[in-house]
């Protein structure tokens, strides 16, 4: 089986904070000549600021640039059921390769309630729905036990993973071995090529928006049989996730760090974070120290 890369694509803003939609379809072109396929509204695409306009537009935007080339997964999670199963019916209509669900947050779920909201979703669209499990942005855990009982749902396609533990990726992807059809994308960059050895279908990474080469090298190796050079890529990409990731928060550092590259793809919704001239300076030395400016 081919392993994927999927890049968590930023969603890049003008001054005012509406939505620039053509530097986002500049930053899908780059992930596609990459070779890497698209996650839209994820973590590192400012899902939670966005409307739930906001997010069919942008979708319909990607979808088009894309032009079937790779991929494309997209978020619907939100806090209620309610909306969230009418982003997925949307999505489902617009057409994509999946329907991720990230837990919802804000509300404090029991493991019977996630059940009754994944299933309630997959059993609405014809998209295969993956899970998203990212407790320390959510407060929700998707326990491993919970993601087996799932896992046979015939819509429910795979989880991704970016709790950033070993043992729950481990955990998860025993259930993949047990549960024919059920995918695991890891989350955590460190993890890429680890992963992959244990049987995950791919990645999908917001650290590829400022390295989509290293990314696209990691899984790319790996699919070729040359390990050798898919642990140089891993090697250059952890170091450059460690050096990054030391400045702040890391979906703030990465978009910084791509807006570094090619200011063009503009600053978060406030109240996300705007580092200030050292950061910058600090960030920019990091880019530096890998080639990237």
């Amino acid at each position: 089986m081919t392993k994927k890369a999927f890049v968590a694509i930023v969603t890049c803003f003008n001054d005012d904070e509406t939505i620039n939609y053509e530097a986002t379809r500049a930053q899908v072109r780059r992930q596609v000549a990459a070779g890497n396929n698209i996650m839209c509204a994820g973590t590192n695409g400012d899902f939670s600021a966005l409307t739930f306009g906001e997010k069919v537009k942008l979708l319909e935007e990607v979808v088009d640039e894309v032009g079937g080339k790779v991929d494309v997964i997209v978020n619907a999670g939100m806090p209620a059921t309610f909306e969230t199963l009418q982003l997925a019916k949307e999505f489902d209509r617009i057409g994509v390769t999946g329907i991720a669900v990230i837990t919802p947050f804000f509300i404090a779920c029991t493991q019977d309630g996630l059940i009754r909201h994944f299933s309630t979703v997959a059993d609405a669209v014809n998209t295969p729905v993956y899970l998203y499990d990212i407790p320390a942005r959510t407060q929700n855990h998707i326990e491993p036990e919970t993601a087996r009982k799932l896992a046979t749902h015939g819509n429910i396609a795979g989880i991704k993973d970016s709790g950033g533990a070993q043992e729950t990726l481990a955990a998860y992807l025993q259930v993949s071995k047990d549960v024919e059809g059920f995918e695991v994308y890891s989350g955590p960059d460190h993890l890429v090529l680890w992963s992959l050895q244990n049987g995950a279908a791919g990645c999908i990474s917001g650290l590829g928006n400022a390295m989509p080469d290293v990314l696209a090298g990691i899984v790319g190796g790996f699919n070729s049989g040359n390990i050798a050079e898919a642990e140089r890529q891993q090697d250059i990409y952890t170091a450059f996730r460690t050096d990054l990731y030391q400045h702040g928060f890391p979906p703030a550092m990465v978009k910084r760090a791509l807006y570094l590259q090619d200011n063009s793809v503009g600053a978060s919704r406030q109240p996300a974070l705007l580092p200030n001239a050292e950061q910058d300076a600090k960030i920019g030395e990091t880019l530096k120290k890998f080639g990237l400016l």
